[in-house]
């Protein structure tokens, strides 16, 4: 017997190759069978997916996930059971000092797949930025002997780049992850932003295999000229580095993403998430995956760089329905029309669809609704945001009423409106 079957879905898998209509069969928390027309006198319990969207579960390659010991962490779990994401890559909130903390309080806690890519710095993002002003504190044997016990969890290594974090230091930091990256033979995550350093200083350290994150942000100078890629970007694409969208609070802008999908540079779709960008203009992978299809990915290819593509670019084995795969399994309704979305400075494009997850599965088992915390008191949000906020959670409380027990969706949010917001002047 079967476990579960999902029935009479839109199957997109493009590990798999598949997009078409078909059941989903799972039996000890693997994918048994997907065709169409299975016998549902096989399973102990079914699911009527006609007309919904049976994916993958996704697979967000960059979020900020360990919350209570970091500026940036949040809660996954509270995130997950309402967006389809079953693996989540946290992109370097921990150095050497502090990844024993996040594999004990952030990763094993939780049914969730958690990797972690392992920061430069020892520090790791403790703080909002600064992490490689103490060269000290980058000490790569460290590092790499904290990896390598990690070796499970730790799946590549993290360095943020741009004026504010590396202060005096220029391309040091960048060169000492370069070592730790190569000495574990792990992909290098680099994120990129204010100059200095530029795009034209980072590249020739990167390899194949590197990714390049944040790469449609509109701060970062080299990306785009006159509206093509820039040879730069060219010839790192050429080499083989994978490029990532880490929407984030500051970090997506529509036009540099138009130009870099014009140009045949498709990236990954990630969310950069964090305590932060969850309550805009980033919110969550499928609301960001939207966003990409409003910038000219056809939805098979938002599918295939929020599943197959990250996991593959980290050596992971999620983002497919294959037989014998794990069964992460989401499951989304989808809206056509025409729905406005935002990048981070304020521009704005239409989505030809939208979607909303109606059910996430890992291993086979759906993921109980779970309340997220209100954002800690260093986050202050705009008033926008607030609205914004608001009308999700309205959104999530009506998707939860047809469980046994509403009352586990309890949300203490949003926060009082006379509370005093600034946001920068980057997110809306």
């Amino acid at each position: 017997m079967w476990d579960l079957m999902l029935r009479g879905g839109r199957v997109i898998d493009p590990a798999s190759g598949l997009d078409g209509t078909a059941d989903v069969a799972v039996r000890a928390g693997r994918i048994a069978a997907v065709a169409p027309g299975l016998p549902a006198s096989r399973a102990v319990r079914t699911a009527d997916a006609s007309g919904r969207l049976v994916l993958p579960g996704l697979v967000d390659l960059h979020t900020h996930l360990w919350r209570g010991a970091t500026y940036w962490g949040l809660d996954a779990d509270a995130l997950a059971w309402r967006t389809g994401v079953t693996t989540w890559v946290d992109a370097g909130s921990a150095g050497a000092y502090a990844m024993d903390g996040l594999r004990r309080w952030a990763a094993d806690p939780t049914p969730l797949r958690v990797h972690a890519l392992i920061n430069v710095s020892g520090l790791g993002l403790v703080g909002r930025t600064g992490e490689h002003h103490v060269l000290e504190n980058l000490d790569v044997d460290a590092a790499a002997a904290v990896a390598a016990r990690h070796g499970d969890l730790v799946r590549g290594v993290k360095a943020r780049i741009d004026r504010h974090t590396v202060g005096a230091h220029g391309l040091e930091p960048l060169r000492r992850a370069v070592a730790l990256a190569r000495r574990l033979e792990r992909p290098l995550m680099v994120h990129i932003g204010y100059g200095p350093p530029s795009i034209g200083d980072i590249a020739p350290l990167l390899t194949e295999g590197d990714i390049l994150t944040h790469c449609a942000t509109g701060v970062a100078a080299g990306l785009v000229a006159d509206g093509r890629p820039t040879d730069t970007l060219a010839r790192l694409r050429d080499t083989g580095v994978v490029f990532d969208l880490g929407h984030g609070s500051g970090a997506f802008d529509f036009d540099v993403l138009e130009a870099e999908l014009a140009a045949g540079i498709t990236p990954v779709v990630s969310t950069d998430l964090h305590v932060r960008s969850v309550h805009g203009p980033a919110f969550d992978l499928p609301t960001v995956m939207g966003k990409a299809v409003a910038a000219g990915m056809d939805l098979a290819e938002a599918v295939r760089s929020a599943t197959v593509r990250p996991a593959r670019a980290l050596g992971l084995a999620g983002g497919t329905l294959a037989v014998g795969a794990d069964a992460d399994i989401a499951v989304f309704d989808v809206e056509y029309g025409a729905f406005p979305v935002v990048d981070v400075h304020g521009g704005t494009r239409e989505a030809p669809l939208r979607l909303t997850n109606t059910a996430t599965y890992v291993s086979g088992r759906e993921l109980p609704p779970c309340a997220a915390p209100p954002p800690p008191e260093w986050v202050p949000l705009s008033a926008a945001q607030e609205h914004a906020e608001a009308e999700r959670r309205s959104r999530i409380r009506d998707s939860v009423r047809h469980l046994d027990r509403p009352e586990d969706f309890d949300a203490p949010f949003p926060r009082s409106a006379d509370e005093e917001h600034s946001d920068g002047g980057t997110r809306r």
